[in-house]
């Protein structure tokens, strides 16, 4: 039972398969993205709104390679924790436990919310009420710095 357990863990390199090809994916289309923006902005230069135009198509590809970059990190961080912790990784990238993969997951979602709130402060016309999707957007990082404060396992 134990060979057949210690084994299992090599089951996880789906997990890390899956996310890097998610990651590639969302990287092709936010470099599609990109292209296509710029061929717009060519072809309609005369706008006289097309920098607020453009500023909210950069943020949305921004958010595009920011949920990119989650993908890459929990490969990584699921690699390294479950297959082979000796990959050359940036210091700052290194993940030794899953507190470790959880930080650094959650830093990089505060950072999606906050484009994602800025896109909608950029593309806002004041039909809808900002105030909200500002507050909502704060109580789930509040909360997500609740969660990582008061479940940390260290010294565990």
């Amino acid at each position: 039972m134990n060979a057949i357990l210690s084994k299992s863990r090599y089951l996880i390199i789906l997990a890390v398969m899956g996310t890097l090809v998610g990651m590639i994916a969302l990287m092709i289309f936010g470099l599609w993205e990109i292209y296509n923006i710029l061929v717009l902005t060519v072809s309609n230069h005369d706008q006289k709104d097309i920098g607020k135009q453009l500023t909210f198509a950069f943020i949305e590809v921004i958010d595009t390679f920011l949920i990119a970059t989650v993908c890459y990190i929990t490969a990584l961080g699921l690699y390294e924790l479950f297959i082979d912790d000796a990959l050359e990784l940036p210091a700052w990238l290194n993940i030794s436990s899953l507190d470790d993969l959880k930080n650094k997951l959650t830093s990089v979602i505060v950072v999606v919310l906050g484009v994602v709130f800025l896109g909608k402060i950029v593309s806002w016309d004041g039909s809808s009420d900002i105030l909200n999707i500002g507050a909502s957007i704060a109580l789930v990082i509040a909360a997500l710095t609740w969660f990582l404060r008061n479940s940390s396992t260290k010294g565990n």
